[in-house]
């Protein structure tokens, strides 16, 4: 559908009823498990939770089975079915292939966002170079809080990258050092045990999870935190960290052309 024809963004943010918006973007279905407390968090705080989901994810599954999936997942954590949308498979943007749509999604967060006054916080991938999908949704939604001085309702939440790491292994929910402190939430074991088992609630993604699970495992057995990190926009003219990035290795993108487009959407027209 195009842009012009999507409904206007307080279909999504608002009315609110005088509750504060707590807004988590999402570039695929079941990104959403680096943050499972932190939605959880903003629910018990009374915000209205709004989860949305940037592209079709359609590389590894068919959309219908993914949105079904992380649809299922929220909902059992306590989000309004009424306040899950992807419009990502609206948009017709493609899993693996933001980079190719970056002014369509610019277009619609400028929709979705005219107003910024009810958003209370606002959550997105970080800046890790671990799926280029991530980071440029990280920079192209920086890059909008910043230039409407809305920064400090901005956080990043890790979900893998590859810093230290060679050949196909990674590092899951580990925040990179170069963004910053980290602020660490203890959760408690109930949440920690309902956590792991909503990661394995993704049957379309099984392989992808064979992977992932175990770090996820490690991390709630030997850490046990929601980490969130804030952003700095400084950041997205530099490499995520030393080294080739994860997504180098898997040859999604490479850095020059993520760098490429970030200077772009800092320099429109």
């Amino acid at each position: 559908m195009p842009i012009e024809r999507l409904p206007e963004g307080n279909q999504y943010l608002g009315p609110s009823l005088g509750r504060g918006v707590a807004l988590f973007l999402f570039a695929h279905p079941d990104d959403e498990f680096g943050v499972f407390s932190q939605i959880e968090r903003e629910l018990r705080r009374g915000n209205r939770t709004v989860c949305i989901y940037v592209t079709d994810g359609a590389i590894t599954a068919h959309p219908e089975a993914r949105e079904a999936e992380s649809r299922s997942v929220l909902i059992r954590i306590g989000v309004n079915v009424d306040d899950i949308f992807f419009v990502g498979t609206r948009l017709g943007i493609k899993d693996g292939h933001l980079h190719l749509s970056i002014d369509t999604l610019a277009r619609w967060l400028r929709m979705l966002t005219m107003d910024l006054s009810g958003v209370t916080a606002c959550y997105v991938p970080a800046w890790e170079g671990g799926h280029p999908d991530h980071d440029l949704l990280h920079a192209t939604v920086t890059l909008y809080y910043e230039q409407h001085g809305a920064l400090d309702r901005l956080r990043q939440y890790p979900l893998y990258n590859g810093k230290g790491c060679r050949g196909p292994f990674f590092r899951v929910l580990y925040p990179l050092n170069e963004n910053g402190p980290t602020q660490c939430i203890s959760i408690g074991w109930a949440e920690r045990w309902r956590n792991l088992k909503l990661c394995l609630s993704y049957p379309s993604q099984w392989r992808s999870w064979v992977g992932l699970f175990p770090f996820v495992l490690l991390h709630y057995l030997t850490r046990g935190v929601q980490q969130v990190q804030q952003v700095d926009p400084k950041r997205l003219l530099q490499r995520p960290h030393c080294g080739v990035l994860y997504y180098e290795r898997r040859g999604f993108l490479d850095w020059k052309t993520v760098h490429g487009i970030v200077l772009r959407l800092m320099n429109p027209g």
